[in-house]
C-alpha cells in the first residue's frame, strides 16, 4: 500500500552557494536548494521572489554573471547561514568571515573555502505566475582547489564531499559510498 503527500518531494537536493557582486563590487552569497545541471554547460536556478527583491537576483539582474559553488561537509554550518539572512539586512561575508576571491572569467566572487566552484553567465531569465525567477547559466569555467583533485587530476567526489539537502527531513547529509556504474551496470537488466 501506498500513502499520498501533498508536499512536493525530490530528494536530495544539491546545496548551492550563488555569489554575486553588487554595483558597487561588494560580494553577497546565497544558499540555494533549487537548483542542478540541466545540459552539459548550463545550470538552472530557482529564486523566489519574496515582497523585497533578494540581493542576490538585484545583483544577477544586474551584472548577468555569477558563480555556483558546491556546499560540502567542511563548509556544512556557513552555507546554512547563507541562506537564513538576506544580504540586504546584513554583510554575510564580513559575519561568516570568508575569503573572497575575484572569478577569472565573470565579475562575480569565488569563496574561497568552497573547492569547487562553477563561473556563470546567464543566458535566460524567465519570471513564473508563481512569482519565482528561473535562470539559467553557462558555465564558463569551473575551478577545483587541489585539495579535492585524484591522482589522475580529476575532481574526487569522496575528497570534495558535497552535501545535500534532504526536504523531507529538513537536514543536510553527505554524498555516500559508490552503489554502481553509470551507463554500464544497466546493461545487465536488457535480456
Amino acid at each position: 500500500m501506498r500513502k499520498n503527500f501533498e508536499k512536493a518531494m525530490v530528494t536530495p537536493l544539491p546545496v548551492l552557494m550563488i555569489g554575486t557582486y553588487d554595483e558597487e563590487g561588494n560580494a553577497n552569497v546565497m544558499n540555494i536548494a533549487w537548483g542542478g545541471q540541466c545540459g552539459p554547460k548550463h545550470i538552472a536556478i530557482n529564486i523566489g521572489l519574496p515582497e523585497v527583491e533578494k540581493k542576490t537576483l538585484t545583483n544577477i539582474k544586474s551584472k548577468k554573471e555569477f558563480t555556483l559553488s558546491y556546499a560540502t561537509k567542511d563548509t556544512m554550518a556557513i552555507s546554512d547561514y547563507f541562506g537564513l539572512f538576506s544580504g540586504n539586512v546584513v554583510d554575510k561575508i564580513a559575519e561568516a568571515e570568508v575569503t573572497v576571491e575575484k572569478a577569472e572569467n565573470v565579475d562575480a566572487p569565488i569563496i574561497a573555502e568552497y573547492p569547487l566552484t562553477a563561473e556563470c553567465k546567464v543566458i535566460e531569465m524567465v519570471e513564473n505566475d508563481l512569482g519565482e525567477m528561473h535562470v539559467i547559466g553557462e558555465i564558463v569555467n569551473v575551478s577545483a582547489d587541489e585539495s579535492i583533485l585524484d591522482d589522475d587530476g580529476n575532481v574526487s567526489v569522496d575528497k570534495l564531499q558535497p552535501i545535500a539537502f534532504d526536504s523531507i527531513g529538513n537536514t543536510y547529509r553527505i554524498v555516500g559510498d559508490v552503489v554502481g556504474t553509470a551507463f554500464e551496470d544497466g546493461i545487465k537488466v536488457k535480456k
